[in-house]
């Protein structure tokens, strides 16, 4: 296991979900050159620290034994992450205060850590809300690894905060210090809003949801060719995004009950926000996790799925693969789960080796349509 060794602590640190052989870190050497320059500055046991985007809990593990610590990022499986990784180290699961990003961290903190997502609307968001909640003097320094870091993050960072001094780089990876002015208070343009036609719905997204501005294309092909039911199904939307799916198949079949799960908080409120303006107080249940781990054995009669590629900036089938082991353990014998993916992905290979039988329902030039039966 990769050791994270800083002036604040000696950690053992795992990525979430942890896979065998895990070939990736949980840190890199922008954590380390953000622990590194806090304890050059020095901190207090009283000091208050604000820690966004801290994907696994590298930097929250190494500060929760020496100051106050509050960590907001928009994914579950960082926050499991981040539990998995206090215990492991000997820290107490209230070290830390964990903020879901669809909620705001309360202040005031005298630092500010972040970590530059690769969202930069998730960034300009988290900005935003900054205000009113520095302390006076307070220090703000963003870090990212150099192929990471857009010239955009840092006028954002200028936009809202104030002038910003960038650092030499350090085993690629660079600080963005800001002198922090007095901006006053932004207007934030989250969340955004699009319409469709069919069906007729105005779907709302907050900052961090995969193609804001508009429906993605993949989701785009898989909505003619959801399957109807007159039955009262039982069925998850995974990886549910806006929602936009699971509502398109609750409309139409009014008997079913619908899970819809993500792991971005921001997903999850923008799913619930749009579930209630399309279908009122029908129940559902729309919730934050990693994927259908919690969804009990045999517990489902149909999966939809429009499955991720990347895990922040990584790409692979890695989390796709995943969700569809979670689908074939929580269906019924007779189940069955339909995903869109691109072409070149193979994923008609993959879900032969999980399911009885995988057809093709539609394609387009550059997506399938598919449907597997457990």
């Amino acid at each position: 296991m990769p050791t994270l060794d800083t002036p604040f602590a000696s950690l053992d640190l795992l990525r979430q979900p942890h896979q065998p052989n895990e070939p990736l870190q949980a840190f890199d050497a922008a954590d380390e050159y953000l622990l590194n320059h806090l304890h050059e500055q020095g901190i207090q046991a009283d000091t208050r620290v604000l820690l966004l985007n801290d994907s696994f809990g590298a930097l929250a593990c190494s500060l929760a034994s020496h100051c106050q610590v509050t960590s907001s990022s928009d994914s579950h499986l960082g926050f499991l992450a981040l539990t998995r990784n206090l215990a492991s180290n000997g820290l107490s699961a209230d070290a830390v205060d964990f903020v879901p990003a669809s909620s705001s961290a309360q202040g005031p903190f005298d630092w500010v850590l972040i970590r530059v997502p690769k969202t930069l609307a998730l960034l300009e968001e988290q900005l935003i809300r900054l205000h009113g909640q520095l302390a006076p003097g307070a220090r703000v320094v963003a870090g990212a690894m150099v192929k990471h870091l857009p010239r955009a993050a840092g006028d954002l960072l200028e936009k809202y905060l104030g002038p910003v001094q960038a650092s030499l780089a350090v085993k690629k990876a660079r600080l963005l210090q800001v002198s922090v002015a007095d901006k006053g208070a932004a207007s934030s343009p989250y969340p955004t809003r699009y319409r469709l036609d069919t069906p007729a719905l105005e779907l709302v997204n907050h900052a961090n949801l995969f193609c804001r501005e508009g429906l993605d294309i993949g989701t785009r092909a898989f909505l003619p060719h959801l399957p109807q039911h007159v039955d009262a199904r039982r069925v998850a939307d995974l990886g549910c995004g806006n929602g936009v799916l699971g509502i398109a198949y609750a409309l139409n079949n009014p008997q079913a009950e619908l899970t819809l799960v993500d792991e971005s908080y921001m997903a999850v409120q923008s799913a619930q926000e749009n579930w209630r303006a399309a279908l009122g107080e029908r129940p559902a249940i729309i919730r934050a996790g990693d994927g259908l781990a919690e969804q009990p054995a045999d517990s489902l009669d149909l999966v939809l799925c429009n499955p991720p590629f990347h895990q922040q900036q990584v790409v692979g089938d890695f989390l796709a693969w995943r969700m569809f082991q979670q689908a074939r353990a929580a269906l019924v014998t007779g189940g069955e789960l339909w995903i869109v993916g691109n072409r070149h992905l193979g994923y008609h290979a993959k879900l032969k080796r999980l399911f009885r039988g995988v057809e093709q329902v539609a394609a387009t030039p550059k997506f399938v349509v598919l449907k597997a039966s457990k």
